[in-house]
Formats: C-alpha cells, sequence, structure tokens
C-alpha cells in the first residue's frame, strides 16, 4: 500500500503509555482512562498515510503498523490528547473497549488503541470505503439483487451478535458500513455512540435524522433531567432504511432538510414501497414500524434473508453468504406543502398499528412460497 508523503511516525515514543492522561492538560479536562495496557499499541510502529474520512470529532487515516500490515486510523480531535474534552475522552474509551470485545466476521477487527500523544483507534482496513461511497458510485443503475440481499444479510447478521451483547449501536447508516475489497459483504464500524442498554433512559438524538427511528428524534418536550425511553429496536429502525436503500439505490427523504425529517417520520411517513420485491415488503413495514414493540428481532429478520438469499440466489454458496446538532424546528413547519411527499416518492404507515404478529402472518406466505414456486 502507497504512504503518503505526509507520512506521520512516532519512532521513540515509549511502548507503555501512561493510562492516566498527559501531565501537560491544556484544556484543564483531567480523565484517568482504564484501558488495559494490552489493548495499547507503541505509536511508533503506526505510520499515517492519506485521509480517508471524517466524522465530527475525529478524522481517519490510511496507515501501516509494523512496516507491514495495512490498518485504518480514527484520531480524535483535536489532535493533542491534553486538548480533547472529557466528553470525548470517554466517548473514546467506550469505543475501545466495546471494538476490543466485539468478534465477528461482519464487525471491524480491532488491532490496539493509543491514548498518548494521540487518541488513536487502529482497526483493519476495510478496502472497499464506505457503503454510502459503494452505493454513490453504483447509481443511477441499482445494485444487483443478490449483492443487495447479501449486504443486508451481512448488516443484520452482526446487528443480531451487537443485540445479543446488550449493546445499541445508535447511529446505523451507510456511512458506518464498510465495503470489503472484493466488494462481495460489508462490515460493521464506527461504535462511538454504541452503548450498553439502560433502564433509566437514552440520551437524547443519538444517531443521524435520516436514519433516526422516530422515538429518538421526537421532539416531544421533556422535563429537566429526563431522559428518552428508547430501547435496541431503533437499530432495526435504521436496519430497514438502509435495506431499502440496498434495495432501491436511493436515499431515503432525499432532497428533504434534515430537521425536517423527525417531522414527516413522526406523521408516519415512509419512504415508497413501489418496485420493492412483494416478499420483502412485510419485512420493511414491520422494521420501521412506528411501535418498536411490533419491529422484527434480528434474529428474526437474519432468517428471512438467509432463506430468501438461498431462494433467489441458489448459486450462492454457504461461504458466499458467511458470516453537530441542528437547530429544532418550530411549528412553521406543519405549513409546508406535504402533498409532494405522497405518491411515488413516499408512503403513510397505516392506522390503527398492525402488531407483530399480524406482521408475521403475511411473512410465513411468502416462506412457504419459497419452497413451493420457483421466484
Amino acid at each position: 500500500m502507497a504512504i503518503a508523503p505526509t507520512m506521520m511516525l512516532y519512532p521513540n515514543y515509549p511502548f507503555f503509555m501512561s493510562a492516566f492522561g498527559s501531565d501537560d492538560n491544556d484544556s484543564g479536562d483531567h480523565f484517568d482512562f482504564n484501558i488495559s495496557k494490552e489493548l495499547l499499541l507503541n505509536p511508533k510502529n503506526i505510520m499515517l498515510g492519506e485521509m480517508i474520512g471524517e466524522g465530527g470529532n475525529s478524522i481517519v487515516y490510511k496507515g501501516l503498523f509494523k512496516g507491514t500490515m495495512p490498518v485504518a486510523v480514527k484520531i480524535v480531535q483535536p489532535s493533542k490528547t491534553s486538548a480533547v474534552s472529557i466528553q470525548h475522552k470517554q466517548q473514546f474509551q467506550k469505543e475501545v473497549l466495546l471494538l476490543s470485545s466485539m468478534k465477528h466476521l461482519n464487525i471491524v477487527r480491532f488491532l490496539g488503541a493509543c491514548i498518548e500523544p494521540q487518541l488513536m483507534i487502529v482497526t483493519e482496513l476495510v478496502r472497499g470505503g464506505t457503503l454510502q461511497r459503494f452505493m454513490l458510485n453504483s447509481r443511477p443503475s441499482p445494485l444487483d439483487l443478490k449483492t443487495s440481499l447479501t449486504f443486508a444479510l451481512d448488516i443484520s447478521r452482526a446487528m443480531e451478535f451487537l443485540h445479543s451483547k446488550g449493546i445499541i449501536h445508535r447511529d446505523l447508516n451507510p456511512r458506518n458500513v464498510l465495503v470489503t475489497g472484493d466488494m462481495h459483504h460489508v462490515k460493521l464500524a464506527d461504535f462511538g455512540l454504541a452503548r450498553e442498554k439502560t433502564v433509566g433512559g437514552m440520551t437524547c438524538e443519538a444517531g443521524t435524522y435520516r436514519w433516526m427511528a422516530p422515538e429518538v428524534c421526537s421532539r416531544e418536550p421533556l422535563l429537566i433531567g429526563e431522559k428518552k425511553h428508547y430501547d435496541h429496536k431503533i437499530d432495526v429502525y435504521s436496519f430497514a432504511l438502509i435495506f431499502w436503500s440496498l434495495l432501491t439505490n436511493q436515499t431515503p427523504f432525499y432532497g428533504m432538510d434534515g430537521i425536517s425529517i423527525p417531522y414527516f417520520v413522526n406523521q408516519g411517513m415512509r419512504p415508497s414501497l413501489i418496485n420493492i420485491p412483494d416478499e420483502v415488503v412485510p419485512i420493511l413495514e414491520s422494521c420501521w414500524a412506528e411501535d418498536s414493540k411490533n419491529r422484527l428481532e434480528f434474529k428474526e429478520i437474519t432468517i428471512f434473508l438467509e432463506s430468501l438469499l438461498k431462494r433467489l440466489c441458489p448459486e450462492s454458496s454457504n461461504d458466499d453468504i458467511t458470516v453537530t446538532d441542528d437547530e429544532a424546528y418550530d411549528d412553521e413547519i406543519e405549513e409546508l406543502e406535504t402533498t409532494w411527499l405522497l405518491g411515488k416518492r413516499y408512503i403513510k404507515l397505516n392506522k390503527p398499528k398492525k402488531k407483530k404478529e399480524k406482521v408475521m402472518k403475511r411473512i410465513l406466505p411468502f416462506f412457504k412460497k419459497f419452497f413451493s414456486s420457483k421466484w
């Protein structure tokens, strides 16, 4: 792998770094890291190359580990550890501890971290780039059905594993899904907002508006100190929009301002199901249901997608399918013309909402169809 001329190298930094931050604390935000030394890398073994991504408070570079292994290096900003806020140090530590415990074929492999002189997370380099970029590069042509189903299955398997560990991703979207170099599979990445399930409620509005579940982006006022109550099913909603995007190669709510999307989502608006395969429609309807209790679990989604892929793509072998905040909008948004949202581009959820049992009854006939007729 070619490394850019601006490659950075840490040649003489000691192998074991202090777990208690720098004494030169420019920010005044002292934080005692609690990261095992076994998870820390020697920064002199990490060479940084070209930038390949940028987030709200981090930059991702291509790099080399020990001069030979291609890696991705995420550096928290500001680049000097002592200048990073306590909040971002806490978020960094959570992500390191989560990633280090997530060992799954469809989750990016964690290699180690550094806490001095910069906060860095080092993972395997997934060469295909983000799923968002992959789909953009494929437009205007849609993805082939096998690719769409395989990618959806990979995401579902990763999320099934994550939920089995009691972890909610909270920011599932195509920018946080990476495509393998052979363009045949995807891996889940970026656990900066992920957290364990809690009983007392969750932080408000974690995630990205376009992919955010209605219970997260709801504008209902909260009492001082009150938290929103949502669970792991917010990831199921986000998955539904990604699955829809894979099938259509379109962006959900395209053309809408980010701050407008929560209003329409909470009014029951969803992307159009025109040209979506009949077998898939009940799954999407369940996964993006307004009531989270009516949404499927990922273990159910995985079973469905495995069966669907086997039926529609029989040539697939087992090996082939392995395993800054926007300002709040005001009441003026209600005066927007909504007629254009209806028709071909968007649909509105039916009332009253269907129970999950009824949704499953709609899905079961399609399973029977798989084994009784040809596609």
